[in-house]
């Protein structure tokens, strides 16, 4: 059994690394080394679909990421990306994965609705797997407190760290970075939006000029999930967590929000390499 599982993780790597080549599912089959009727049978029992609308939600999620970026990226040119020959068809499969059309996902990405339609069972008992319980110690952190559109967090971590360099606190070297999001920037006016940028101290933290002041996270037991890759698309492990997870598991929260851990977010890792572990408060 272990070697059949390794053999469909080996297609679906193959599938994401190649998702603009051939998948078909001849080739797909070659690679799993299985004929191609069994090949097809065995991947819809251990993924949860077949192959074809797999291949397809692993496309159409590429081209939702591009389109919601700041890049110039046609819907024609998303339509082709994604193996589809006109637009029309790519728009019809796209509002049908994900509730929007293209263009209107573009304007206003909105990753809830996303990831409530981008449910892959495999995908679902691989997060429940990979759900820890942990007990987090009481926590002090320095934080200064972002409220505006979350395309503006980025100046105000620029903000902290123009403090911790003034003031010698919360060292990136030897101390562990924090974000705690009070809401949801899915579903939360721009202007509304809440996000604390936090780092470790041991000293207490003095008045200042930048806004920084002293918090405590608070300890207790936590359900943790890594997410790995840019924080830009954090959602698509979040929202599997509470769809997921939380219900199965007998687990209630805590009233407390959800926080980061940014384990090496920095410049000088890759972003597809950062880690980030989230942290659910449980009571």
């Amino acid at each position: 059994m272990h070697d059949y599982a390794k053999r469909f993780e080996a297609v679906l790597a193959h599938i994401v690394e190649n998702l603009a080549g051939d998948l078909s599912v001849e080739t797909l089959a070659r690679l799993a080394n299985f004929s191609k009727f069994h090949f097809h049978r065995q991947f819809a029992a251990y993924i949860g679909m077949p192959v074809s609308r797999y291949v397809q939600l692993m496309r159409l999620q590429v081209s939702a990421r591009r389109l919601a970026s700041r890049e110039p990226y046609p819907v024609l040119e998303a339509a082709f990306d994604a193996g589809f020959d006109s637009p029309e068809a790519f728009s019809r499969a796209f509002k049908r994965a994900f509730g929007l059309s293209p263009s209107a996902f573009r304007r206003r990405p909105s990753w809830h609705i996303w990831s409530a339609n981008f449910v892959v069972p495999y995908l679902s008992r691989k997060l429940t797997m990979q759900v820890q319980i942990v007990d987090f110690a009481q926590t002090r952190v320095a934080a200064l407190e972002h409220i505006g559109p979350p395309g503006l967090v980025n100046a105000s971590v620029q903000k902290f760290i123009a403090w911790r360099k003034h003031s010698g606190h919360s060292s990136l070297s030897s101390n562990r970075i924090f974000g705690i999001p009070y809401n949801n920037p899915d579903t939360t006016p721009e202007d509304e939006f809440r996000f604390d940028i936090c780092g470790e101290v041991a000293d207490p933290v003095a008045p200042n000029a930048y806004g920084v002041r002293e918090i405590v996270i608070p300890g207790g037991r936590c359900a943790v999930v890594r997410h790995t890759g840019s924080t830009d698309h954090i959602g698509e492990t979040i929202y599997p967590i509470y769809r997921n997870w939380l219900p199965s598991s007998g687990e209630e929260l805590r009233d407390h929000p959800l926080f980061f851990h940014y384990v090496n977010v920095c410049p000088e890792t890759p972003q597809d390499r950062w880690q980030t572990d989230i942290h659910l408060p449980l009571a």
